[in-house]
């Protein structure tokens, strides 16, 4: 292979503003190959400037840039690879609405956490020393009820800053997995650390290969479970490498179903086999209409009207799969800090089998759904 080859491929890729515009992920099969060009492109950054935008992503033997590589001899210098248009993603919550949002002068515990029966389990397990990575928006470090949760956690977006959330999507899937409760709300496992990993901007967008950086730092950084609270509709073989091998790695990956109210159709990448897919019910308990509803979503949970943490040290109500995915990361931290060393198969095993049956009719007649999710039946098939 001729490392020098590449690098000419890589710089005529970026020639040109149109063709610098796109971005693409290009993955490298032989894992001796993808060791010879990193060690290339890093050598070649000291002397070419326009390679700075050239970044590997190691967990997927790749590298994400700008610029549209010719196929062609690409294949004829490295032989098995693929390249794939880097897409882009967005968080998984409806528009919130107009109201400002609320002060909360005393401690609640949010009805979709009463929901699911967690107030039950609390003298069994608080989550204590499970590791949550949260791929969002950021976090508001400030927040009362969040401050003894979170980890220092990493900035994707602007690297040299905190992952400080300019959004409020973030904060809000925080304070339902591990808020303290001290003053205000409090989350599923309050004991637990979350590590936030800012990939998303102040509008709820990122690309895949922020989201598989964000992967990639999580497994480095030894965490237990990550909570995505996103998706796309297209397949990107690059995400699902990315989850395939995190999984390998031991950890648990809890992904949103979406919000287009689709039968049969679930967002990526919970429509991966290597991932908790989460549907959201409403408030009595039904598949919310705007949830997606389908087979290969393994479990239903809260997701309509959801008080949480809000930036600045306030509260609000959102809706959509995007929280209906915490309640199932944080039923499972507990699970996990009662019965340390789960495995991702046993995990999901253990949310299949304590689900509490849903019946929906369609159609006229009655069809069975995965089921929602419920923490006192998960603590019984742990037997504790």
């Amino acid at each position: 292979m001729d490392s020098a080859e590449f690098i000419r491929l890589l710089l005529r890729s970026l020639a040109g503003p149109r063709r610098a515009s796109r971005r693409q992920i290009l993955r490298i099969a032989c894992d001796a190959d993808y060791r010879a060009l990193l060690r290339t492109v890093r050598d070649a950054k000291k002397t070419f400037r326009r390679l700075s935008s050239v970044e590997p992503l190691p967990i997927i033997r790749a590298f994400v840039f700008r610029g549209e590589l010719d196929r062609h001899a690409l294949r004829k210098l490295i032989g098995r690879c693929a390249v794939e248009e880097d897409a882009p993603v967005t968080v998984h919550a409806l528009p919130v609405p107009a109201s400002p949002p609320e002060w909360i002068s005393k401690p609640f515990i949010p009805a979709g956490i009463r929901a699911v029966r967690v107030p039950a389990v609390w003298k069994k397990s608080l989550g204590e020393r499970v590791r949550i990575g949260v791929i969002d928006t950021g976090v508001d470090f400030s927040h009362p009820e969040l401050q003894t949760c979170l980890a220092r956690g990493i900035n994707l977006v602007h690297p040299r800053m905190p992952p400080l959330d300019d959004n409020g999507h973030g904060t809000h899937i925080a304070g339902i997995i591990a808020a303290a409760g001290r003053y205000g709300m409090r989350g599923i496992a309050p004991h637990a650390v979350l590590v936030p990993v800012k990939a998303f901007d102040h509008q709820g967008s990122a690309y895949v290969s922020d989201i598989i950086k964000g992967i990639d730092w999580c497994v480095h950084q030894g965490v237990h479970i990550i909570n995505m609270s996103f998706g796309m509709k297209q397949r990107s073989e690059s995400m699902l490498e990315a989850v395939k091998n995190a999984r390998r790695a031991g950890v648990v990956i809890v992904a949103s179903a979406g919000n287009d109210g689709k039968r049969g159709f679930v967002d990526y990448p919970a429509r991966f086999k290597y991932t908790i897919s989460v549907g959201a019910i409403d408030a009595r308990g039904g598949i919310a209409p705007f949830s997606n509803r389908s087979r290969r979503i393994d479990v239903f949970a809260p997701g309509e009207k959801v008080l949480s943490t809000w930036p600045r040290g306030r509260y609000r109500e959102m809706t959509g799969t995007s929280m209906a995915t915490p309640h199932v990361t944080g039923v499972l931290a507990l699970a996990m800090a009662a019965r340390p060393g789960l495995t991702p198969d046993q995990a999901r095993k253990l949310i299949l089998a304590a689900r509490i049956p849903l019946k929906v009719k369609v159609k006229g007649r009655t069809v069975r759904f995965a089921g929602r999710l419920d923490a006192v039946r998960v603590f019984r098939r742990l037997k504790l």
